[in-house]
């Protein structure tokens, strides 16, 4: 399926080349005021993603800088979720864009489903033992913007893009265009990114925290941010970049405890039981 950035240049661009709605059309469809609820349009600005409580050491390294970040966003769920329901832009304003990303949403789902297999049998399980437990679909698919801005104030924390901050749910895909800005922790290392370069054909597949906790970290979600991309020191404004994240989650009901064969007299259960909602909550409250 064509990349979904390259699907907005083409249905996007006018006269002007520009690939920016109008904000009024934008706002058609805000993201609502809760946190949980987590779909539509959030402008620049709205949100700050938060690493607040999980490592009360670092805390203070993490969210060192309290500015919101330079980015703005589409989020979409599951089209029969109808708890936390989508909210879109009028048709006419970009024709054929929720019809491609719900197909493409469901494109993303079938292939999670087979990373998941494999994830299962490399621990050991059935093949459809994680799948399973993600019967419902309770995934979320990301559009992001990072708009141009200085590279000084990015550089000197002045402005985030995104800090650094572990994915909540099971795993998640990124795309990623060939800007560049992604670091990722050293695992080896605290408080050392090193820089995730795009690799053209690939999707990036971060552990998320409660598949870290489901395999008594064996499986480790990693520290990750978004950065000054490289090469634009000399214009002094960075360029913009494009992502889309595919967060897979599981189903709300499911209580998240150690898996068969990941802890043992000589390697206890580091994490209690939680319900997966409960826990996806509690991590989305601090962001808006």
């Amino acid at each position: 399926m064509e990349f979904p950035r390259t699907w907005l240049t083409s249905h996007l661009s006018g006269a002007s080349g520009s690939l920016t709605l109008p904000l009024q059309n934008k706002m058609k469809c805000p993201h609502p005021p809760s946190p949980c609820h987590h779909t539509g349009y959030s402008n620049v600005g709205q949100e700050k993603v938060s690493q607040l409580g999980l490592e009360p050491e670092r805390d203070l390294v993490v969210n060192a800088r309290k500015h919101p970040d330079v980015k703005e966003s589409f989020e979409m769920n599951n089209e029969k979720d109808t708890l936390y329901y989508n909210f879109w832009p009028e048709e006419s304003d970009i024709p054929g864009f929720r019809e491609f990303m719900v197909e493409f949403w469901k494109t993303c789902e079938t292939t999670s489903k087979h990373i998941l297999e494999a994830i299962a049998l490399g621990m050991g399980l059935e093949e459809d033992y994680l799948v399973k437990y993600h019967s419902d679909g309770i995934n979320q698919l990301r559009l992001l913007h990072y708009p141009p801005t200085k590279q000084v104030e990015l550089e000197t924390g002045e402005k985030e893009r995104i800090g650094a901050h572990t994915d909540f749910g099971t795993l998640t895909m990124l795309f990623q265009d060939s800007t560049g800005g992604l670091e990722i922790e050293d695992p080896h290392s605290k408080d050392r990114f090193v820089p995730g370069h795009p690799i053209p054909g690939t999707v990036v597949v971060n552990i998320g925290d409660l598949l870290m906790r489901w395999s008594n970290n064996r499986l480790k979600s990693t520290l990750h941010r978004v950065r000054a991309p490289p090469g634009t020191a000399q214009s002094g404004i960075s360029k913009a970049r494009y992502s889309i994240p595919y967060f897979v989650n599981p189903n709300r009901d499911v209580a998240i405890s150690c898996l068969p064969g990941c802890w043992s007299p000589g390697e206890p259960k580091v994490y209690d039981s939680i319900n997966a909602q409960q826990y996806i909550e509690q991590r989305m409250n601090p962001t808006y």
